[in-house]
C-alpha cells in the first residue's frame, strides 16, 4: 500500500485522543505516524497521540527571547519518548512566565494584539526548526482555524518554503463572527486577523468542515471546494434499555462556558421539578469557579470536575439521558452558530437518549434536530414538557435510538471520515 502524503498539523494543542484534539482522528486515524508531524503551542507536554513528531513553541520562549534572554526557542517530542495516554501534563514555568500564561487566557483583543508582535517571524522562524522541517519535506499542511495572529504565519512561511497546499479545517465562524465595538483594538485585532485568514483561503489548497452549514458559507465566499467531514466516536453502542426513571442516569460532558453553564442550571432545575432525586452529573475541566460554581451548589447537580477520555467512553455507553446544552444568548450564539462538537457523535453513537436543549440558531443543536435522531427543545418553557414525555414514552425512547443508529452509520463512523479526508487531500494534491 503507497504511503499517505507526509501531512504538518499547525493548531495550538498537541495531538491527542484523550482531549478535545481528539477530533483529528477523524482525519488522521490510518496515517502512518511517521507521516505525521505537529506544530503546536499550548503549554502543555504532549501525550503519545498520532504523530510521529511535535514542535512546541511556547509564548514563555518568544517572551524570554524578546526580553533579549538567552534561550532555546523550540522544543521537539518524538512518538516514543512521550508517556501513554492520560491528561496532557502542564509545564510548570517561572513567576515570569506563570504571569504572562495568566494574562494570555483572557484573550482580549489588546492582549492578542500583543501576542500578535511577541510571535515575529524572527523570534519562532529558528534554525532548530529549519532544519526539523527541511528533515521531514512535508508535502501538505492541515491548518486549524483559530482566532489569533500567529499561527497563520508559520502557516503561510512553510506553505511558501516547501511550495505546498494547506487543508483549512474550519469548525468555528471567526472570520464573519463581527461584533460592535468602540473598541481600537479589537477593529486593529480585526483587520489584522481577516487580512491573514484572506491570505490563508487565497493560498492553494482547500478545506474541510465540521457541518455543511459552514461549508456553504465559506466556499462561497472564497471560492473553495471544501468538503463537510463529520468527526466520528470510538464509544461502542449499548443494547436498547428504557429509560431507568427510578434513577435515571443523566450526563453532561464538555465545555460549559459560552453560556452553557446557565443553560445547565435550567436542566437541573427542571430534573428538580420532574424528581427531586434526579441529578445532572457533569464533568468538566473548567478550572474558574465563578463559572462552575452554581452548578457545585445546585441540589440536583454532581459536578464531577475533569476525567480522562477513557471514562468519558465508559460513563456515555452506561448513561440513560445524555445531555448537550447551547446557551439562548445572541452573544454565545454568534459563537457557536455553526459549531458542531465531538458531543454530537458520541451521544448519537452510545445508544443513550440524547436531549439536546438550546436555541435552533446554534449548530449543534439545529443538527441533532433535523436528524430526528435526538429529543430536541429550543424553547426554555418546554423543557419540563419534553422530559417528562422522554421519561414515560418507551417509544420515543426506542425511535431515537433507531435513528441514531442510521445517523451514526451515515455520518459518524471513521471509515467515512477518513475516507472523506484522503479524498480531499489527494484532489488538493492533484490540482497542484
Amino acid at each position: 500500500m503507497t504511503e499517505h502524503p507526509r501531512v504538518i498539523i499547525i493548531q495550538t494543542t498537541p495531538y491527542s485522543t484523550n482531549n478535545s484534539s481528539r477530533s483529528l482522528d477523524s482525519y488522521f486515524h490510518y496515517w502512518e505516524k511517521d507521516r505525521v508531524r505537529q506544530i503546536f503551542s499550548r503549554n502543555w507536554v504532549p501525550r503519545k497521540g498520532h504523530c510521529g513528531e511535535l514542535y512546541q513553541i511556547k509564548d514563555s520562549e518568544l517572551l524570554k527571547k524578546w526580553l533579549h534572554r538567552s534561550v532555546d526557542v523550540g522544543t521537539i517530542y518524538r512518538y516514543q519518548d512521550l508517556d501513554d495516554q492520560g491528561s496532557c501534563q502542564v509545564i510548570e514555568t517561572d513567576e515570569l512566565s506563570s504571569k504572562g500564561y495568566s494574562i494570555g487566557r483572557m484573550h482580549t483583543p489588546t492582549i492578542e494584539l500583543m501576542r500578535g508582535l511577541l510571535w515575529k517571524k524572527k523570534y519562532w522562524c529558528t534554525e532548530k526548526l529549519i532544519e526539523w522541517l527541511d528533515d521531514y519535506k512535508p508535502e501538505i499542511i492541515f491548518y486549524n482555524f483559530t482566532n489569533n495572529l500567529f499561527l497563520q504565519k508559520i502557516a503561510l512561511f512553510i506553505a511558501d518554503r516547501y511550495n505546498i497546499p494547506i487543508i483549512t479545517a474550519i469548525g468555528d465562524d471567526y472570520y464573519f463572527n463581527d461584533k460592535k465595538s468602540a473598541s481600537l483594538a479589537y477593529h486593529l485585532f480585526r483587520k489584522q486577523y481577516k487580512k491573514l485568514t484572506e491570505k490563508i483561503f487565497a493560498h492553494p489548497g482547500s478545506a474541510v468542515y465540521v457541518c455543511d452549514k459552514i461549508r456553504d458559507k465559506y466556499n462561497e465566499r472564497f471560492f473553495l471546494d471544501g468538503e463537510t467531514i463529520y468527526f466520528n466516536s470510538a464509544i461502542k453502542r449499548k443494547a436498547f434499555t428504557p429509560i431507568n426513571t427510578i434513577s435515571p442516569k443523566i450526563v453532561y460532558f464538555g465545555n460549559i462556558r459560552l453560556g452553557r453553564n446557565i443553560a445547565l442550571k435550567e436542566v437541573a432545575d427542571v430534573l428538580g421539578r420532574v424528581n427531586s432525586e434526579y441529578k445532572l452529573e457533569i464533568y468538566s475541566n473548567e478550572q474558574d469557579e465563578i463559572v462552575y460554581k452554581d452548578l457545585k451548589e445546585h441540589p440536583n447537580v454532581v459536578w464531577a470536575g475533569a476525567i480522562p477520555y477513557s471514562e468519558v467512553m465508559n460513563k456515555t455507553s452506561m448513561c440513560d439521558i445524555y445531555v448537550v446544552v447551547e446557551s439562548f444568548e445572541e452573544k454565545d450564539i454568534n459563537y457557536t452558530r455553526y459549531s458542531l462538537s465531538t458531543k454530537a457523535a458520541d451521544g448519537l453513537a452510545s445508544g443513550a437518549a440524547v436531549l439536546a436543549y438550546g436555541p435552533s440558531e446554534s449548530g449543534l443543536i439545529d443538527y441533532l434536530y433535523k436528524t430526528k435522531a435526538a429529543v430536541v427543545c429550543t424553547e426554555k418553557n418546554e423543557l419540563e414538557n419534553i422530559i417528562r414525555d422522554l421519561l414515560s414514552s418507551i417509544s420515543k425512547q426506542r425511535e431515537i435510538y433507531e435513528k441514531a443508529i442510521e445517523i451514526t452509520n451515515k455520518n459518524h463512523t471513521l471509515e467515512s471520515s477518513t475516507a472523506a479526508f484522503e479524498r480531499v487531500i489527494y484532489q488538493t494534491l492533484n490540482k497542484k
